[in-house]
């Protein structure tokens, strides 16, 4: 009972901060289903997925509602981060036959990207400049650059995802601020990020699922709690000061991977 409850809880904290920053799917919870609930890399891979997207779609219909969502952009996205998926979909098939191989490289690569998800968020400020300037600079072949750009970064997106469950929200906020510094702002930049995780989660969770990578039973408790959180938070009035918040979150991404690499 008292585990169920914390299940619910994790659930709640991370549905609420995907409901405000657009991170937390993966950077958040597929750590504390390793670290605080001893769940095997591949297996907290696999039902963090599907509770992503899960949570996402329910985060994507509030934005979308209320037209906060770049659709162009999100197709950008998609174009490079969906093939990706099913790349690696393919090669957890390939090495089924060898799990130890799997978990390893599991948490190898989602301490590495943690780490780097918690450098983008404190770089945001930066990285925003950079846009600026370089737009205003090839502002006449930026538009065919940044195409090309964000189809590149979709396939990054698409690699980390799948193989981490991390990096659709925590990376491609930051990416979206520096290839978009003057067209995305706000609310409209969260909005967008999630609405693009959608679909590449699902096809990362859907072949997670094939693979029998999902615990039911864990994701129906994380599903209770994440609902509400995501909800609530996408909705609120009253928020955080983004600076704060990203500076929070990278924090506790930093301390996980330091925890993933030199173990639980």
């Amino acid at each position: 009972m008292v585990e169920s409850l914390l299940y619910i809880l994790a659930g709640l904290f991370v549905g609420a901060m995907i409901g405000l920053t657009g991170v937390g799917g993966g950077s958040l919870m597929t750590p504390i289903l390793v670290l605080l609930f001893g769940q095997s890399p591949v297996m907290a891979v696999g039902t963090d997925l599907v509770f992503a997207a899960t949570t996402k779609l329910v985060a994507t219909a509030s934005f979308g509602y209320s037209r906060r969502v770049d659709w162009r952009i999100v197709t950008r996205l998609a174009l490079g981060s969906i093939p990706a998926a099913a790349v690696i979909v393919l090669w957890f098939w390939l090495t089924r036959r060898t799990p130890g191989v799997v978990d390893a490289a599991i948490s190898h690569s989602l301490a590495v990207i943690l780490a780097i998800a918690a450098a983008a968020l404190l770089l945001q400020n930066p990285l925003r400049l950079l846009g600026l300037r370089l737009t205003s600079v090839w502002l006449k072949r930026a538009e065919r650059w940044t195409t090309v750009l964000t189809v590149a970064t979709g396939v990054l997106l698409g690699f980390g995802v799948t193989l981490t469950s991390v990096g659709a929200g925590a990376l491609g906020v930051v990416a979206l601020l520096a290839l978009y510094p003057l067209r995305l702002t706000g609310d409209r930049l969260v909005a967008t990020d999630i609405a693009h995780a959608l679909p590449v989660t699902v096809v990362a969770a859907a072949g997670h699922a094939m693979l029998g990578h999902v615990d039911p039973s864990l994701l129906a408790l994380l599903l209770i709690g994440s609902i509400p959180g995501v909800l609530l938070a996408s909705r609120a009035a009253i928020r955080l000061p983004p600076a704060l918040t990203n500076t929070l979150i990278a924090i506790m991404l930093a301390v996980v991977s330091e925890r993933m690499l030199v173990g639980k």
